[in-house]
């Protein structure tokens, strides 16, 4: 069968963090002789080349190819591909690894939609990875009506005859920004480009030593120099105006201005701020005309014109206002409603911890000349801030811890100014509700809350809280998709979770009442305090002396309180003993998961007593009087009886 999928993946000593890459190639969903791995090796020095042979040796999907070392990733991408038997090529890094159906969807997305390449939504562990790119699919996406131009790491999947008939390649050789210019050229010369945003396919990972090459300090003039080579790209292939001045606008805002930001900057020596502001300045000059910087939010228009006018003390002073400005995000409310987690939340911008204050007759002004000072720069962004506040958006996103894949919620937002200072400012406070269906979620695992801010000139992510323990909504857990999820506050920031596979203790079981448990007959009832959705089907086990015996259930949620009824037909003939209960969200799982409830019944002598766990004496009284064959058991405890409530 034709190969599908050639996977090319550069290698120069990565020591044990190939591992990740090795085993997530290995586990892919796509038919085995429908793939295949390129390593090439650019001359390692480390065990790589021996651990890579052996790899080839025992996988026939596995293939190595050696060379002397080149410097950077460019020609090895470059061997990779003219090795390829592939449709499709898709480019990975050593450190980095893939989704376990991450070839197997692109490969159809991009057959489905007719695409030259396709981009794979990412996470990041420990590193940046564009957001906006991923809100939703884009199946025929172009750098107009999309947001493309944040994503030109090469981690996508392009078609090979694609690449051969534009007679695209990486350019060779110790050089930044290499696949800036080739991605950069694909996506201007592609017919088109699919965005696949429902599945994490890259994972993009940080190491722990920091050693991953991009991670390492840069000389500015080559940097700065490789950069102009991919704005020539986008000066070949597109025509002076508007989307020319948008592609630009990418360079400017993340190599440049950010680079001149905050903390950012501000953690760099001074000797190296210095050498990167000159090169930055030089860029800025020599090749952005007025129509760049004017696309900019306020705050980034201020540190361009700054770099313009070659003011490096101010743009240092300015980034020091900024390295106080931060987002808070306050909770105001969690609740289950039909299987959804309602989360309602407010956020604004704080700075020095105090919340900011806003002119409140802002008018929107254009930045017309470089501002005198940094007093009269930050004033200006806190009038256009204020002006545009229409334009200010909240977001909720959930992020897996172990992964970092995370996935936007469905949010509505006000917006509310609030006078103080006798109203001549105002606070900007954005309110908002997020609706979150844990069913959507993939897997199990846990997930943070983190809220994102777009207000004037900043972007921020902060996590969702703290809120107070005194004051802080406790909702339970809940049964939604076949399983239990648990919303938590984490100790000891009191931010807000998701644990999506809570099982044991943590599921809240233990706080079923015995009073709120009876048997009739052969039918168990109990108000626990789990949410359901309508009725859920649920898995009862029953434990006695060795023996294990199941039965089914059923969740009802109600309106007369929090949690829900279980009801249960009990296995029939329950033999004599004293059988522990437990219950699972998902019975038919290969591997259900039981969580115990804090009653056992006690079968004895015509009677099924409810029993609770949290009287031992009491259990080993009843196991005693079961063993003798006593029938009705004479107890000291105040069991509830068939039929009471």
């Amino acid at each position: 069968m034709p190969v599908k999928v050639s996977v090319i993946i550069p290698v120069y000593n990565p020591g044990i963090h190939i591992e990740d890459c090795v085993s997530s190639l290995r586990r892919q969903s796509l038919p085995p002789d429908e793939y295949e791995a390129i390593f090439v090796d650019d001359g390692s020095t480390d065990g790589t080349p021996a651990r890579l042979d052996r790899l080839a040796a025992e996988d026939p999907r596995m293939r190595v190819i050696h060379q002397e070392n080149s410097g950077w990733p460019g020609k090895p991408r470059n061997v990779g591909i003219d090795a390829a038997r592939g449709e499709f090529v898709m480019f990975v890094d050593n450190d980095d690894h893939l989704g376990d159906e991450a070839l197997e969807r692109m490969y159809a997305y991009g057959v489905a939609h007719g695409a030259d390449v396709v981009v794979g939504k990412m996470a990041g562990r420990n590193r940046g990875v564009p957001v906006e790119l991923f809100r939703r699919n884009h199946p025929r996406a172009t750098v107009e009506n999309a947001p493309l131009i944040d994503s030109l790491t090469p981690h996508k999947m392009f078609r090979r005859e694609f690449l051969d008939r534009i007679g695209l390649r990486f350019p060779e050789g110790r050089r930044r920004l290499e696949d800036h210019v080739f991605v950069t050229e694909a996506y201007l010369r592609a017919d088109n480009v699919s965005v696949l945003s429902d599945y994490v396919c890259y994972y993009h990972i940080r190491r722990d030593d920091a050693s991953n090459a991009g991670f390492q300090r840069f000389d500015p003039v080559g940097y700065f120099g490789n950069l102009r080579e991919a704005l020539d790209v986008v000066e070949r292939y597109t025509e002076p105006g508007a989307v020319r001045d948008r592609l630009f606008r990418r360079w400017l805002r993340v190599e440049m201005v950010e680079r001149l930001r905050g903390r950012r900057l501000l953690g760099l020596p001074d000797d190296y701020r210095r050498e990167l502001f000159a090169e930055i300045h030089k860029v800025v000059v020599e090749r952005f005309g007025p129509g760049v910087p004017a696309g900019l939010q306020p705050t980034q228009q201020v540190v361009a014109a700054l770099a313009e006018a070659d003011r490096y003390d101010d743009v240092v002073a300015f980034a020091e206002w900024e390295a106080g400005v931060t987002p808070t995000a306050a909770p105001v409310g969690v609740e289950w409603l039909n299987g959804s987690l309602r989360i309602g939340f407010t956020a604004e911008y704080t700075s020095a911890r105090e919340p900011m204050t806003f002119p409140a007759d802002a008018a929107r002004t254009p930045l017309a000349d470089t501002p005198k000072n940094v007093e009269e720069a930050v004033a200006w962004v806190g009038a256009q801030t204020a002006a545009r506040f229409e334009q200010a958006t909240a977001d909720l996103l959930l992020r897996e811890r172990s992964s970092s894949a995370q996935y936007f919620q469905p949010v509505e937002f006000t917006r509310e100014t609030v006078p103080v200072d006798d109203g001549e400012r105002v606070r900007l406070v954005l309110r908002a509700t997020a609706t979150v269906d844990p069913a959507e979620l993939p897997g199990d695992g846990v997930w943070d809350a983190v809220v994102r801010v777009r207000l004037g000139g900043w972007t921020k992510e902060c996590r969702l809280g703290p809120a107070p323990r005194a004051t802080r909504p406790e909702p339970c857990a809940a049964v939604t998709g076949r399983r239990a999820v648990l919303p938590y506050w984490t100790e000891p920031h009191g931010n807000l979770s998701l644990d999506t596979g809570v099982k044991g203790r943590r599921l809240g079981l233990g706080d079923t009442r015995r009073p709120d448990v009876t048997v009739s007959g052969t039918r168990l009832s109990a108000r626990i305090p789990l949410h359901a959705a309508g009725d859920a089907r649920v898995g009862l086990r029953f434990t006695a002396s060795g023996r294990t015996l199941h039965a089914s259930g059923t969740l009802t949620g109600g309106t007369d309180g929090p949690g829900s009824l279980l009801e249960a037909t009990l296995p029939a003939l329950l033999p004599r003993g004293i059988w522990r209960v437990a219950l699972s969200p998902d019975p038919d799982a290969a591997r259900p998961a039981w969580s115990g409830l804090p009653f056992s019944l006690c079968a004895v002598g015509g009677r099924m007593p409810v029993v609770s766990l949290s009287r031992p004496k009491t259990v080993r009284k009843l196991a005693r009087g079961v063993r003798r064959v006593l029938g009705a058991a004479r107890t000291k405890v105040a069991p509830v009886i068939s039929g009471r409530r």
